[in-house]
């Protein structure tokens, strides 16, 4: 299962297998890809561009899924949802086994909302 998500949403979304999906969430673009790794967003360094600040060539991902979740059903209401930290634990698993299971559901160990 792992190795089918990871080709399909890696080729398709640039999935970067956290666990913890949220692409029904971001309009189909992946938060992971942000180089500090934040599942809210966005983290503040954003250049006047709307460029990472720390790739400068690279779009900021979470301005993406910004403009990208407004095209989503509801017109993208999810992206207003606050998420718990990521759970660095379910790095490289399924998303969907963790989603079924309701693993992506828990929030990592200490961390209350």
């Amino acid at each position: 299962m792992n190795w089918g998500e990871a080709v399909t949403k890696g080729a398709i979304f640039d999935c970067q297998m956290c666990g913890q999906c949220v692409l029904h969430s971001t309009g189909m673009t992946c938060p992971m890809t942000c180089p500090k790794d934040m599942r809210n967003g966005p983290c503040g360094g954003v250049r006047p561009d709307g460029h990472c600040e720390v790739i400068p060539g690279m779009d900021c991902a979470l301005v993406s899924a910004w403009e990208r979740s407004k095209r989503m059903p509801a017109n993208g209401r999810k992206i207003h949802n606050l998420l718990a930290p990521l759970d660095h634990r379910l790095q490289g698993t399924s998303a969907w086994i963790n989603e079924f299971s309701g693993a992506a559901d828990l929030p990592p160990a200490g961390w209350s909302d």
